[in-house]
């Protein structure tokens, strides 16, 4: 799907709950974007497959048109990357080409494989400032549950940021998530070894449901750097613990683009999300355990329940208009020095 084509539900969701909140200027740290001819034939380890669903390529025209018809009356920009489960060594050249023609500030994708000083040399070649590693660029040997973040994020990936004060987002693995001990501790380490990186940790950790929180933000509290995005995530708890921790200043929207354009709601049993989708609108759904579908007609976009999420937070914690204006532009136009 080209853009998004609007319903009269979205059309009301937008204009009575979302107009008014959100500011002017919106910064999205954390999109994707690549080509059909990038696309691997091969599923890649460790990763759900309903996102392929949705989509199944976005060009720089469409990202840009989705932003349009989503957000009227809104300057929306974006921080740009590559698929991770597409080939990318091309798509790495594509967003490169799309940063330079856009000025919109890209980050790398990487695999475990390249050296420091192939980075150094690519990083700068391309303009990118800095890295997107993902699990699925892991050692094959390693099972997609099993991967910790130093088998993607290796320690030589990590010297070489921190020597340049590169961003790195980090998409953290294991299926405890954001409260595994593991993921948790070695968090800490890119903390306390590497001050220089600027690390992000998206999707709030992947705690898309209360029991993935655990007593993470008793330790992330500690922590000075670290930054996180709130990506692809409808759980109001986390973000209302992430904030209490950390406070509004490290704290972003990003929106995972294209599959946020999915229409759905998300429900969590005993630990589990699920996405609730309109009958047969994708097609068989049966294959992946996160999907489920309703025959309600009221379903807005993934990216508009995202929002009522962090709406909700705002107004738990009383945040303020200029919070909101940080949390949604400010924060990331500091973080990758943009300006609108």
């Amino acid at each position: 799907m080209y853009g998004y084509k609007m319903s009269d539900y979205d059309k009301k969701v937008y204009e009575t709950e979302l107009a008014d909140f959100l500011p002017s200027k919106i910064l999205d740290v954390h999109t994707h974007i690549w080509l059909p001819e990038h696309n691997l034939q091969t599923k890649a380890k460790g990763c759900v497959t309903w996102t392929k669903m949705v989509a199944d390529s976005c060009s720089i025209e469409d990202l840009q048109q989705t932003y349009k018809d989503m957000f009227p009356g809104k300057d929306v920009r974006a921080v740009i990357f590559g698929d991770p489960t597409a080939n990318y060594k091309e798509n790495n050249v594509y967003v490169a080409k799309v940063a330079k023609q856009t000025g919109y500030p890209a980050l790398f994708c990487t695999d475990w494989k390249m050296s420091g000083e192939y980075l150094e040399e690519q990083v700068e070649k391309g303009g990118f400032m800095g890295l997107k590693p993902y699990l699925n660029n892991s050692p094959d040997y390693i099972p997609g549950n099993e991967v910790r973040i130093f088998d993607f994020l290796t320690k030589e990936h990590l010297e070489v940021a921190d020597k340049h004060g590169w961003i790195v987002m980090l998409h953290i693995s294991r299926p405890q998530r954001l409260r595994d001990p593991l993921n948790l501790a070695q968090m800490m380490e890119i903390e306390e070894k590497y001050p220089n990186v600027k690390l992000i940790i998206a999707h709030i950790g992947r705690a898309y449901a209360p029991e993935d929180i655990g007593n993470a933000f008793e330790i992330l509290k500690n922590t000075k750097n670290m930054m996180f995005d709130f990506t692809a995530n409808t759980q109001s708890l986390a973000m209302t613990e992430c904030i209490k921790a950390v406070g509004v200043k490290r704290f972003m929207f990003g929106s995972d683009m294209p599959i946020i354009k999915m229409r759905m709601y998300r429900v969590t049993e005993n630990g589990v999300y699920y996405n609730v989708v309109p009958r047969g609108l994708y097609g068989d759904v049966s294959t992946d355990y996160h999907m489920r579908e309703t025959d309600e007609k009221d379903v807005t976009s993934f990216m508009y329940e995202e929002l009522r999420a962090f709406k909700k937070t705002a107004e738990e914690l009383s945040l303020s208009k200029q919070d909101v204006e940080d949390i949604m532009c400010n924060n990331g136009c500091r973080l990758f020095n943009y300006k609108f």
